[in-house]
């Protein structure tokens, strides 16, 4: 048996050679964390298409598979992802859309510093969130150029233009016209989520900061009518100490002190520490509250900001 790939980690033979005859790789890098990074376009693949291909591939075929084969390979499934160029003022941004048949809402991915729309962590999310029924939205905030120069990407007013300029075309394609839409942010982007939110007529469903950084968009956190939830691991302490000076912030500082009375640190003597397990401080709205009216979040004023610390016990 010869097991061959494109892209591997560094000495990746020493894990796996004792499963295949021969091993055959044409890259190894240094740096090397998902194989997504090293493609431009990686789709996830649907159990239809892998049956589908393995089908295809069989030998002989008989003539009644094959003309199922034939109609499963010609068949579009729902909520196939697609690659999509939306064009916000005078650049065309590159993403991927994907739209549930009836997906009541589409949650639009608004990526960091040092990320992008191959990102795993961001690409996971979208795919549970797809299996719930909901569409997403992962797309570049920047160009490739845009992206060199740092400044850039700490231009929460361009970020927030972009993300704003995009929904507006997103809201014109027709799987989208009726789709409650939300953001779902992270580092600098989640500042840009909450500014483009803040803008009049937004009618952002609801807004998801991970790891976020509000207070880079401060100026405009008042004008936010959306629900929002802020959610900062408990032991990244700067992020969370930039978190609790915003608004939600009071809500973080009273769940990490309770955290922290109820689980106080346990010295041991003569034994390891033992791994812990990162445990969510708060349970998100199921994915069906984006097409679901949130009281507060209407024109008669802000929708309170909720916030949760995730720590590690």
């Amino acid at each position: 048996m010869v097991l061959a790939g494109p892209v591997a980690p560094p000495e990746w033979h020493a894990r796996i050679g004792a499963d295949a005859d021969e091993l055959v790789c044409v890259s190894t890098p240094q740096g090397f964390c998902a194989i997504g990074q090293f493609y431009a376009r990686f789709p996830q693949v649907s159990d239809e298409e892998v049956i589908a291909c393995l089908e295809c591939a069989a030998v002989p075929p008989s003539p009644a598979p094959a003309s199922t084969v034939r109609a499963a390979a010609s068949a579009d499934p729902p909520g196939r992802e697609q690659e999509v160029r939306p064009q916000a003022g005078v650049v065309r941004l590159a993403g991927y859309l994907t739209v549930p048949e009836g997906g009541p809402g589409i949650v639009v991915f608004a990526h960091g510093s040092g990320s992008s729309r191959h990102s795993p962590r961001n690409r996971y999310v979208a795919g549970v969130l797809n299996e719930a029924g909901l569409g997403t939205l992962l797309f570049d905030l920047l160009t490739p150029g845009e992206e060199a120069d740092r400044a850039n990407v700490f231009d929460i007013g361009l970020l927030a233009g972009r993300l704003a300029e995009v929904t507006r075309w997103l809201r014109a394609q027709p799987s989208a016209a009726h789709a409650a839409i939300g953001y779902f942010g992270a580092s600098t982007g989640a500042a840009g989520a909450l500014w483009a939110a803040a803008g009049p007529g937004a009618g952002i469903a609801a807004v998801v900061s991970r790891g976020g950084r509000p207070d880079l968009a401060r100026p405009r956190l008042a004008a936010v009518t959306a629900p929002t939830l802020l959610i900062v691991g408990g032991r990244d302490e700067v992020v969370l100490d930039l978190n609790q000076r915003g608004p939600g912030g009071a809500a973080l500082r009273e769940r990490a002190g309770r955290r922290a009375r109820r689980h106080p640190p346990v010295r041991r003597t003569g034994h390891p520490r033992r791994r812990r397990r990162a445990r969510p401080g708060l349970v998100p709205q199921p994915p069906h509250a984006l097409a679901q009216p949130v009281k507060g979040g209407t024109d008669r004023g802000p929708a309170p900001i909720q916030a949760a610390a995730c720590t590690a016990e």
